[in-house]
């Protein structure tokens, strides 16, 4: 249980890292960053690689934006298989959906418990 802790945190600061990189070296806005790791995410899906990272790095893998990604594209090829064209949509949806809701609901919850420091 200590080991894949451990390579569970040493994965996800590896992702970050990336993501860091991505800010830093290649100069990349914040949204093209969670764009592109998305992408990596669905692609590594699409490929049938991403699981095999979930078995190695556990929380490592699940946690980070690219998880989203995966579950994107693996809720897609599931429902595909079952109902054709219309399972790629009904299939990101049912999978990501109660993720999607509580980043809605956390989102309006901080708006309205905290004041913008912008000028509005």
């Amino acid at each position: 249980m200590i080991l894949s802790t451990i390579i569970a945190f040493v994965v996800g600061g590896l992702v970050c890292v990336v993501g860091q990189l991505l800010f830093d070296v290649a100069k990349l806005t914040p949204a093209h960053t969670l764009s592109l790791l998305v992408v990596v995410g669905s692609v590594l899906d699409g490929f049938g690689l991403y699981e095999p990272f979930i078995d190695f790095a556990g929380a490592g893998a699940t946690v980070p934006i690219m998880s989203f990604g995966n579950s994107l594209t693996h809720g897609a090829l599931q429902e595909a298989e079952k109902h054709g064209i219309i399972g790629v949509l009904t299939g990101m949806f049912e999978v990501t959906s109660s993720g999607i809701s509580a980043a809605i609901l956390f989102g309006v919850i901080g708006a309205l418990l905290f004041k913008s420091k912008g000028n509005i």
